[in-house]
C-alpha cells in the first residue's frame, strides 16, 4: 500500500478549504442576487457583501430614466455609526423611472431600498417626495425622508414572471432619490401560502397574491443581530424599546444549545442569535407571578399584518418544562402553548408560530407571552423572535392612502360647521359655569360667614386645613392606623367629638390627584350602608386630604391574620361577606351607569362596631361602560392576586373584573390566610391557584382556617 505523505503546512490550507467549502455549503445561496451601488461608479462593499456600481451592471439590469444625476458627499457629512461606501452615492431622478431585472427563479424575492439624504449641489435630498411600484403594488406613496439617518425600506414580492420591473415616480414638482437596491430571492419555505387569522374563525389568509413590508424585526434578549449575522442578511433590532414593564423580564443569551433539525426551522427562518437570546418573564423574586410580558408596536390603520413568533427554550435541559400563553392584542395567539410537543421532545430545538392580525382599526400592535394556569410545571413565559410584516390591502398599496386621509369638500365645508358650532357651544358652556361659579362662590362665602361647623370652613364637604391639623393633634405619628399608595391614614376627632379617619395624600404618592378627585366624586354621590361615607376633604396649601367616618374594628383582612384581633365566628365571616357583596352590588347597579371599584380586597373591607361590612378606598374606581359597550378598555389597576385574568390579559374592565376580586376574598375569609405569602412551600403560595388545585382534587377541606375546624 502506498502511503501518500502531504506537507502540514498544505494538509491545514486543504482542511481550512474543505471547511469552508462545508460551511457555504451550509449558507442560503440565493439564484437571483442583485445588490446595486445606485449613482456610483464602483463597487461598495457592506460586511461579506458587495454592491455593484451602476455603471458595472450587465445585461441582466437596465435602468430607464430621462436624466441620470449621479449625488455623492463627502464621509464626514454622515453619521459615523453609518459611515459606508453604499451611503455615500445616490441616484437622483427628475422624472418617471424604471429598473427592469430578469428573474431566474421564480417565487417570493426581497426588495429592498435604502435611503440616505444629503445634500448634492442644489439638490437637498430630504426634500424629495416620490412614490416606488412593482407587480401591480404600491410600495410608498409620496414618501418622504423624516430624518437624517439611513432608512432601509424592505418588502417581499412573490414575482411569477421572468422580469421585475421597479418603478420610481416624483411628486408633483419635486425628484426622488435612491442610494442602492436589493433583490434577491429567498428560499420558497420562508413565508406560507397562507395563515389562519388571530382574531377570526374564518378561512386562512391566503399571501401567495400578496406583497409584504416588514414593519419591525424584533430579537429578543435585547441584542442586536446585524445582516452579517443572518444568512438572509436581515437586521434584528433589540426589544428593550418596546417593552411596557422592563421590570418584569428577564434578558438571556444561550446561543450554542440551539438544535436546529431536519423537522423544524431552518437557520433562514431565524438565525442561531435570535434562538439564542430571549427575554423571560422573570419570577425570581416571586415564583408565583401571574402577569404578562408585552411588547407595544405602533401600525399603520386599515392593514393586515402577518406576525411570526420565534421559540426556542435554552434554559431548561429537560423537555415538558416550559408552557404559556401567547396573545396579540386581546386575542389568543396560542393558549397553553408547550414547546415541548411542537418540537418533538427535542432540548433547545426553535419553533415558530404564524398567525395574521386583521385589519387594524388602532395604530397600535400589542404582543404578550404570560403564564399559564393549566399546568404543574414552573410558571414561565419567553420569547425569542418577533417579525411583523404589513400585507398590501385590496388596493394593492403597502403604505398609507395619503389622498384618502384628505377631506373632501365636502367633509371641509361640514368640518368648518362643526368647528364654528362647537365654539358656539363650548362658549355657552364656559359662560354658564363661569356664572355658576360666582353664584356659588358667594353663596359658599355668605354661609361661611353665618356657620363653622366641626371647625371647618365649608364649602359642601371642605374641611380648613387648620382644622384637620387640630383633628391629628399636627399629624401625631401615634395616630397612624394604616399606610397605603395614596399615603397615611390618622385618626382624628373633629371639634364635635365625631371619631374620623383622615387620609393624608403623600406627595411623592404615584396615585396622587387623580384617585382624590375620583374618591371624592365617588363617594359624594353615593351612601349606602354598606360603603364608607365621605365626611369630607381638604385641598388648602398643595394638600390632598379625605376624611371619612371611622372604622372601630379596621380592616377584614385584620381579623383574618396578622392582627391582634379576634378571630370572626363562621357566621360573623358569612354576614361580613354578605354585607361586602350587597355593597359592591350597589356601586355595580345603583346609577345608570355602573361603578367598578377595581381594587376589591380584604383590606378595603372595614368594619364598624358591630363588625358590619363596608367597601372602602375608591380612589381606583372606574365608570362602568355604557349600555352598548361590553367593556371599558383602560390600563390594569389594582392589587396583585386579586386581580382579574381576563381584565390583566385584554385590559378590559366589566363589573365581572370586581367579582373575581371579591371571589379571592371568599377565599381569604374560608382558608384566614394571605393571597400571597411567600414563606409557604412552591404550590401553596398563590392562595388561589393551590385552591383550585385542591378543589380539582377532592380535598377542599384543607383550604379551611383551622380556626373554623368543626364549626
Amino acid at each position: 500500500m502506498m502511503i501518500m505523505y502531504i506537507p502540514k503546512f498544505k494538509l491545514c490550507f486543504w482542511l481550512l478549504s474543505v471547511l469552508c467549502l462545508i460551511n457555504c455549503s451550509l449558507e442560503f445561496d440565493p439564484t437571483d442576487n442583485y445588490l446595486i451601488n445606485c449613482g456610483s461608479s464602483t463597487n461598495a462593499s457592506v460586511g461579506n457583501r458587495v454592491f455593484l456600481g451602476d455603471s458595472n451592471l450587465n445585461s441582466s439590469i437596465v435602468l430607464s430614466t430621462p436624466q441620470k444625476i449621479r449625488a455623492n458627499t463627502s464621509s464626514s457629512s454622515i453619521p459615523f455609526s453609518y459611515s459606508s461606501d453604499l451611503y455615500k452615492t445616490a441616484e437622483i431622478y427628475t422624472e418617471i423611472s424604471n429598473y427592469t431585472l430578469s428573474v431566474t427563479k421564480h417565487g417570493r424575492h426581497w426588495v429592498r431600498l435604502h435611503f440616505f439624504p444629503f445634500v448634492y449641489q442644489s439638490y437637498n435630498l430630504s426634500h424629495a417626495k416620490f412614490s416606488v411600484s412593482g407587480l401591480n403594488f404600491t410600495l410608498l406613496r409620496d414618501f418622504q425622508l423624516t430624518e437624517d439617518n439611513p432608512v432601509i425600506k424592505e418588502y417581499l414580492l412573490n414575482i411569477a414572471s421572468d422580469k421585475l420591473v421597479l418603478t420610481i415616480t416624483p411628486s408633483s414638482k419635486s425628484f426622488a432619490f435612491l442610494n442602492a437596491l436589493e433583490v434577491v430571492s429567498v428560499p420558497d419555505e420562508l413565508i406560507p401560502d397562507s395563515v389562519k387569522p388571530v382574531d377570526s374563525a374564518g378561512s386562512n389568509e391566503n399571501l401567495v397574491n400578496q406583497a409584504l413590508e416588514t414593519v419591525f424585526r424584533v430579537n429578543m434578549g435585547n441584542t442586536t443581530v446585524n445582516p452579517q449575522n443572518d444568512t438572509l442578511s436581515r437586521e434584528w433590532v433589540p426589544d428593550e424599546a418596546f417593552l411596557k414593564s422592563h421590570n418584569l423580564v428577564q434578558f438571556l443569551s444561550n446561543p450554542k444549545p440551539v438544535n436546529y433539525t431536519k423537522v423544524g426551522p431552518t437557520k433562514e427562518i431565524a438565525p442561531p442569535s435570535v434562538y439564542g437570546t430571549a427575554s423571560w418573564l422573570n419570577t425570581e423574586r416571586d415564583p408565583t407571578l401571574n402577569v404578562n410580558v408585552t411588547w407595544y408596536f405602533n401600525v399603520d390603520l386599515g392593514f393586515k399584518y402577518l406576525v411570526r413568533f420565534h421559540f426556542c427554550d435554552i434554559i431548561n435541559n429537560q423537555p415538558g418544562q416550559l408552557m404559556f400563553n401567547v396573545f396579540i392584542n386581546s386575542w389568543y395567539a396560542y393558549k397553553h402553548l408547550d414547546l415541548s410537543n411542537k418540537t418533538s421532545n427535542l432540548v433547545a430545538s426553535p419553533y415558530y408560530l404564524d398567525v395574521v392580525l386583521s385589519e387594524s382599526h388602532v395604530d397600535m400592535l400589542t404582543v404578550s407571552v404570560g403564564t399559564s394556569s393549566d399546568t404543574s410545571v414552573y410558571p414561565n413565559a419567553m420569547l425569542n423572535g418577533l417579525e411583523i410584516m404589513k400585507i398590501s390591502n385590496s388596493k394593492g398599496l403597502l403604505d398609507v392612502d395619503a389622498e384618502s386621509l384628505k377631506p373632501s369638500s365636502k367633509a371641509k365645508t361640514g368640518l368648518i360647521v362643526g368647528v364654528a358650532v362647537g365654539a358656539v357651544f363650548i362658549f355657552m358652556v364656559l359662560a354658564l359655569v363661569f356664572f355658576m361659579a360666582v353664584r356659588r362662590r358667594k353663596r359658599t362665602y355668605s354661609d361661611a360667614t353665618k356657620n363653622k361647623s366641626n371647625g371647618a370652613t365649608e364649602s359642601g364637604y371642605r374641611f380648613s386645613f387648620a382644622a384637620i391639623k387640630k383633628a391629628t393633634n399636627n399629624f401625631d405619628e401615634s395616630l397612624v392606623i394604616g399606610v397605603g399608595g395614596f399615603g397615611k391614614v390618622y385618626k382624628g376627632v373633629l371639634e364635635d367629638n365625631t371619631e374620623v379617619a383622615i387620609k393624608r395624600g403623600n406627595s411623592d404618592s404615584q396615585q396622587g390627584l387623580n384617585e382624590f378627585r375620583t374618591e371624592i366624586e365617588m363617594l359624594s354621590h353615593f351612601r349606602h350602608r354598606h360603603l364608607v361615607s365621605l365626611i369630607g376633604y381638604c385641598d388648602e396649601q398643595n394638600e390632598m386630604i379625605l376624611i371619612y367616618e371611622y372604622m372601630v374594628n379596621g380592616t377584614l383582612k385584620s381579623h383574618l391574620y396578622g392582627a391582634d384581633y379576634p378571630n370572626l365566628s363562621w357566621k360573623q365571616r358569612l354576614e361580613i361577606c354578605v354585607g361586602s357583596a350587597r355593597g359592591l352590588y350597589y356601586l355595580h347597579t345603583g346609577s345608570a351607569k355602573s361603578i367598578i371599584h377595581r381594587d376589591v380586597k380584604s383590606a378595603n373591607i372595614l368594619l364598624d362596631e358591630n363588625r358590619m361590612a363596608k367597601v372602602a378606598d375608591f380612589g381606583l374606581s372606574k365608570t362602568g361602560p355604557d349600555i352598548d359597550h361590553t367593556h371599558v378598555s383602560t390600563a390594569v389597576k389594582g392589587s396583585f392576586g386579586y386581580l382579574d385574568p381576563e381584565y390583566l390579559i385584554r385590559q378590559q374592565l366589566t363589573e365581572k373584573s370586581d367579582v373575581y376580586s371579591f371571589g379571592v376574598v371568599l377565599f381569604e375569609v374560608l382558608c384566614g390566610r394571605p393571597v400571597i405569602d411567600p414563606s409557604l412551600p412552591r404550590e401553596k403560595v398563590n392562595m388561589v391557584e393551590w385552591a383550585m388545585k385542591l378543589q380539582k382534587k377532592g380535598e377542599f377541606e384543607k383550604l379551611i382556617d383551622p380556626n373554623l375546624k368543626a364549626k
